[in-house]
């Protein structure tokens, strides 16, 4: 399974990170353990959302959705309180 997937900062709630993987419990490991030099300042994150893909392709391609306009539109209504 592969997942494409958007994380939170609890450090800064405002935060969104968004990506897709092979193991999504390794991945939040990596992240909350400073692999991605990128977001270390927004450490610690949580998943806030994730969608389970059969190919490693299809969940790319939902990560590029989530990073366009609509994409974040959609996470919005998804991620509203």
């Amino acid at each position: 399974m592969y997942y494409a997937y958007v994380l939170r900062s609890i450090k800064d709630p405002h935060y969104h990170y968004k990506g897709h993987c092979e193991n999504l419990e390794k991945r939040l490991i990596q992240h909350n353990s400073g692999y991605t030099i990128s977001i270390r300042n927004y450490v610690p994150f949580k998943i806030v959302y994730f969608e389970e893909f059969e190919n490693k392709e299809d969940a790319i391609s939902r990560e590029r959705y989530f990073k366009t306009s609509a994409g974040r539109r959609f996470l919005k209504s998804k991620l509203a309180p």
